[in-house]
């Protein structure tokens, strides 16, 4: 998970609690999301392959984003089983590219 905070311009460290955390934004919902120093989730933050690997997504960090769990799982339960043939989810997964190629901060610093 460290490798898409990183790479996510709405990720800053912060301090939570006393402890240092990364804060940023779930990529469908805005939602805060919370990740320990490390990259291990402390809220109820999971990786959103943004083009489904049943249709042939991959595991690159343009692909991956954050997402809280419940948004995450209303686009799999929604989206994701119907992507290939749905205009509406097609038009998802589009909006959603677009919204990570504006948040990318690369990881080596650009």
């Amino acid at each position: 998970m460290l490798e898409i905070v990183l790479s996510d311009v709405t990720f800053a460290r912060e301090e939570f609690r006393g402890r240092g955390v990364w804060a940023g934004k779930c990529i469908h919902c805005n939602g805060t999301l919370l990740l320990a120093v490390d990259g291990a989730p402390i809220s109820r933050a999971t990786i959103e392959h943004i083009i489904p690997k049943n249709a042939g997504g991959t595991d690159t960090l343009e692909n991956l984003a954050l997402a809280c769990a419940r948004c995450n799982h209303q686009k799999g339960r929604r989206q994701d089983l119907v992507y290939p043939r749905d205009p509406r989810a097609r038009e998802l997964v589009e909006r959603l590219l677009q919204k990570r190629q504006e948040r990318w901060r690369g990881t080596d610093g650009e």
